[in-house]
This record gives structure tokens, sequence and C-alpha cells, in this order.
């Protein structure tokens, strides 16, 4: 799916004025409380106290980025919106263009910008900020292989060494900093930004304080985009989900981003005015199946898996319906079924299990009582691994062993180990099977290239196709999809990637794996909804921005 490039305005976006997901009453816990115009909000992670305080954007484990602050002080280009339409929208940038093989990106800046201290924001801050990869102050941690930069009256075109067709949120989210203070920055590697004066965005919001136990960001009065609803914003960080959710309940916390068991009993039914919004991406949580070894290394086998395993059953019982199935024999999630081929336009696999049971007796495989054999004469059994604790994927593990013990006689050893024997295992391919997510592109090809390409395995360690997957026709499509110039080309490719999907069965999708958004209504409303996903309800995400512009108070 190509991401849809809008010339949507900020006015545009900001007109939108949503009914939100409840109706903005007060909280059910204290039906005398009223609704408070202009309140805080209070944002919440699970992910314990961040001891070194730093505001740079492009450092992972910077506190701007753990808390997530970032994002509301460094604006990108546009935002890409991963659920919904997957639409493109224009956000520091008045427009952005990619020529026809995308190796090229021209945006005409935003007019009437200022960054936070008071220093108009022009063109010449988009090019310095990608021109820091070119003379090294910048690591490419995002591979985005930038060359240059032309300038021709008020657009700028930003050249790439390769297609960045399915990177194009990479590049559109790039944070934009300002020349006149970072180029008086030795190594913005490492600098943590605590100076006075450092921490200078375009953003809605301006930082206002710093510990480890929250951070608190104040409106800035000049934004770009007009006032704020929101004066204020707290990021706050509890130990764990146990504590975040206590603190959702109580009214302590408002908005966070957490997978919440039983969360119909411990978080909805506590108050008429929390809510929880799940919204599907192009990925998806996938069983990931050790190509190379018995009793993967059998088509046949994986074949029968297909037609067994109840993706229902993983969203309504492992997910807790924070998910929404995958069926469809290409393994395309809803979000991406305007690419599927018309062959496979409905071609869903189902609970089947006469036609799993054909497909191995077909293959050689036999029964001994209720015990499945191998052409070798073997019982199937294999283990799947997934890192204790991860509450959702272990559930499904059990529901997985169960479902192919009694359908097919397959015995399954559940494996949760710790992170790091995992990830040694899925990286050396020592595993049998794994739960897995996959590489969001916002199209097709971040579930082919995950599951079957063979550029993620350097030096015997894979970082994603896991399975060892190799055929020489489909990486030679992964290529062309990835780099073609034309629409044509790339379907043309795509078809060749979901017709071996469906052949070779590298791997199961379960479910699309979304992003969640816990937030109340109490004090506003314009939260992104089913009906309008104009956005996710993720306050991790870029489209944070976009969420706290379209918010107005509850009257």
């Amino acid at each position: 799916m190509r991401l849809r490039t809008s010339l949507v305005t900020l006015s545009a976006v900001a007109a939108l004025t949503l009914a939100g997901c409840g109706s903005g009453e007060t909280s059910a816990s204290d039906p005398d409380a009223s609704a408070t115009p202009g309140a805080a909000l209070t944002i919440a992670k699970p992910d314990g106290a961040i001891t070194t305080e730093s505001h740079n954007p492009y450092l992972g484990d910077s506190s701007a980025s753990k808390y997530g602050y970032a994002k509301v002080i460094f604006e990108p280009l546009a935002l890409v919106n991963p659920t919904g339409d997957l639409a493109t929208t224009p956000w520091l940038a008045e427009s952005v263009e990619w020529n026809d093989d995308y190796t090229e990106l021209t945006v005409v800046p935003r007019s009437g910008v200022t960054w936070s201290d008071g220093t108009e924001f022009t063109g010449e801050d988009i090019v310095y900020t990608f021109d820091q990869y070119l003379d090294g102050r910048l690591t490419d941690t995002s591979g985005l292989g930038y060359e240059g930069a032309t300038v021709d009256g008020d657009a700028i075109t930003l050249t790439f060494a390769e297609s960045k067709f399915t990177a194009q949120a990479r590049v559109l989210h790039t944070p934009i900093v300002p020349k006149h203070l970072w180029e008086g920055i030795e190594d913005p590697n490492t600098d943590p930004l605590t100076e006075d004066g450092l921490a200078v965005g375009t953003g809605p919001y301006v930082l206002d304080s710093w510990s480890t136990e929250s951070v608190t960001l104040a409106a800035n009065p000049d934004y770009w985009g007009g006032e704020l609803a929101v004066p204020q914003l707290h990021y706050v960080s509890y130990g764990d989900n146990a504590a975040l959710t206590t603190a959702l309940v109580s009214g302590e916390a408002d908005w966070a981003q957490a997978f919440i068991p039983q969360i119909e009993d411990s978080y909805l039914a506590a108050d008429e005015a929390n809510h929880f919004l799940v919204s599907p991406t192009a990925g998806a949580g996938t069983l990931f199946m050790n190509l190379q070894t018995k009793p993967f290394d059998d088509v046949a086998l994986r074949q029968a898996l297909a037609w067994t395993i109840d993706r229902d059953a993983y969203v309504d019982i492992a997910r807790e319906g924070a998910s929404e199935p995958v069926w469809n024999v290409t393994g395309l999630s809803s979000v991406l079924e305007d690419e599927i081929i018309p062959e496979y336009q409905g071609q869903d696999y189902a609970v089947d299990v006469d036609k799993a049971r054909e497909i191995l007796t077909d293959a050689g495989y036999t029964w001994q009582g209720d015990a499945l054999i191998d052409p070798d004469g073997e019982r199937v059994t294999f283990s799947i691994s997934v890192p204790a604790g991860w509450s959702d994927w272990n559930t499904e593990q059990a529901l997985i062993a169960e479902e192919l013990d009694e359908a097919l006689g397959i015995e399954v050893t559940v494996d949760q180990p710790d992170w790091g024997g995992w990830d040694a295992a899925r990286q050396e391919g020592t595993f049998q099977a794994i739960i897995h997510w996959l590489e969001d592109t916002g199209n097709s090809y971040g579930l082919y290239t995950s599951t079957m390409d063979p550029r993620w395995i350097v030096d015997d360690r894979a970082q994603f196709n896991f399975g060892r997957f190799e055929d020489a026709a489909v990486t030679e499509a992964l290529n062309t999809y990835a780099t073609a110039s034309t629409d044509e080309d790339r379907a043309a490719a795509s078809a060749v990637l979901q017709e071996a999907f469906v052949e070779q069965v590298p791997a199961i999708p379960l479910g699309a794996h979304p992003l969640l958004g816990e937030f109340n209504t109490r004090s506003y409303v314009g939260w992104p909804s089913e009906e309008d996903a104009y956005a996710s309800a993720d306050p991790t995400q870029p489209g944070i921005v976009q969420v706290l512009v379209n918010l107005e108070p509850v009257e």
C-alpha cells in the first residue's frame, strides 16, 4: 500500500472536532466531581525511574525518548498515521512529495513558525538537520542513506541513496532541530541538551521542570498551530503495569500505553469516562518457525498448523480483545486488504482439523493412538518460546499447545526463558518456534521482509526472518518492491511475495499487533476513535502532537 500523501494543512487538521470515545461525563466513582477545563494531563509509563536527564531526541536512551516528551518538543516534517487510512499529514512542512522511485523528497517549509526561543524557523533548519548525517555529526541509526539537499525557491529536495518507499515514516518523522543552536553543539550524538536554552523546538509544549519521578511541560504560548486546550503535560513513570493501572483507575494518571490484563474489570468498569482504544497496524503477532530443523522443515506440517491454530482465540483470550485476527492466506491484515491480489481476496484460513489431517496424511504422516508420527516414524513434537512475563503471548503459548495436542496429536512444550536467553536463541536460530512482532513498514513489505528476507541475517545472526527462509525469486521480488519506480512494478513484486507466502507458509500471523491507548474524557474530548482513526491513542507515537491539537475542553 502506498502511504497516501495528503496536502492537508494544520487548519484543516485543527478543524476536526471529534466526539471522542466517550461523552466526557464526570467520574462515576465521584458523581459530584465536575470536569475541569484547563486541567493538566498526566501521561504515564511503567518503566521505573529514569535517573539520567537528557532531552536529546536522537538518543534512544535519553529521558526525552524513554518518557516520550521529545515528541511534543521537537516536530517532524510530516506525520504518518500507522493506523486507519495510513495517511501522511504535512506538519512542519506545508507539503511533502516523493518522486516516482522514492529517492527524492520535496518539501516546502511551513511559514509563520518560530522556535520556542522566538527565532524564526526556516528551510535552513531542515537542511541543517539532515546534513548532520552527511558530515558525521549524527550517526545514521535509522539507515536513511541521506545524500544531500537542493533548494529551489521555497522548495527543498532531499536526496537518498536508495528508495525510501518502505521507510517513508523514518524519513518524515526525523525530528527537526534549530540550526542556530545545534551548530554550536560539539557532539549531538551525546549532548544531553541540559544546558539552559538548548531544549528548543517548534512543538506545542516546552520543558518546564525535570526530575527522576516526573517531567512537566507547559503549553507553548507561541505555537504555530494555535492555542492549546491542555495547559500542562506531566510525564510520570511507574514501577510496573500494576502500579500504572492503579494510577489510571484512581485518576492519578490520564493517558498511557499499556497492555492491561482484564482491562474491562480492572480499568473500564471503574469509571465511565475511562476509555481504551485498540488501533490496528500493518504489523502482527506472528508464529515464527525454525525452517531449518524438524518438524518445520516440512511445508506440509506448516500448512496443517495454519489450518489448525485458532486466531480468534488469540484475539479473544490471549489479547483479551486488544487485536483483530489475521485469517487471510497471504498473512495480510485488514489494514492492508487492498494490497491482497484478486486470487487471494476472501481466501481465508479457518480452524479446519479435517483439512489439516488430510494434508498430513497425503504427506505421509500417521497416528499412533492420538500421537502424530512423521514420515520418518518419529513423534512430532516441538517447543514454543516466549519470554516469561509477556502475559498475552504466554497465554497464546498455552492455547497453541492445547489446540495442536487435541486436534493433531502434536506435543508442544511451553518454554518461557528470560529475555536474554530468548533473544540469543532467536538471533542464533537455536529455537524451534517463537511468537514475535513484524517490521511495520505501513505496507505488505513489512510482513514479507520480516519472514522471508535473507538481508536480516548477518554473520549468522538474525534480526528478522528468524526461520531463515531463502528463495532467489522471493529475494528479487523483495528488492523490487522496495526500489520500484512504479506502482505496477511494485504490485507485480507483491504478487510474487504473496504466492510464495501462501504456498510455503514461512510463518503464521496470528493477529494484528496494534497500538494501544488508555485515556479518560473527564476534562477533554477529541480523542481518536474507531470511527475517526486520525491517529492512534498511544502517547509514545509521533501522532501525539496531532491528538493534542484536536483536544477540546469538556463543556
